[in-house]
């Protein structure tokens, strides 16, 4: 396995779902959530579809996300854990806010494809 390679497809993946994330493309989303993902925000832990609802429905606006560090250990050929230490500034209930994070993103790889099973968020404490 060529772990280079596949390192690079997953951090562009992840980029290009934190994009979509901004824009509210459920359906590219949808495409990219394994059927029994798992999202893991401060206040709850959600479902495939409870998480593309509270993004089609703006309860959550990712507005910008400042991707500071980024690696991607392997768990064999089928498994990856994105950690991308980040920047989000977010619209939550109405109001912005900006928050340091730790998330951990977990892929799996189906039929040749990389699908995102657990996205996870750990808010990191800054002086």
């Amino acid at each position: 396995m060529n772990n280079e390679k596949f390192e690079q497809e997953l951090i562009s993946l992840s980029n290009e779902k934190w994009h979509w994330m901004s824009e509210c493309k459920v359906d590219s989303l949808s495409s990219l959530f394994h059927e029994k993902a798992v999202f893991v925000h401060m206040g709850a832990t959600m479902s495939k579809e409870e998480e593309l609802d509270v993004i089609r429905s703006g309860r959550i606006h990712y507005k910008d996300v400042d991707i500071q560090e980024v690696s991607v250990p392997f768990i064999g050929e089928t498994t990856a854990i994105l950690l991308s230490k980040i920047r989000l500034v977010a619209v939550v209930g109405g109001n912005e806010v900006t928050n340091p994070f730790v998330v951990t993103e977990v892929y799996v790889k189906q039929n040749e494809t990389w699908m995102l099973a657990s996205l996870s968020f750990t808010r990191l404490i800054t002086p």
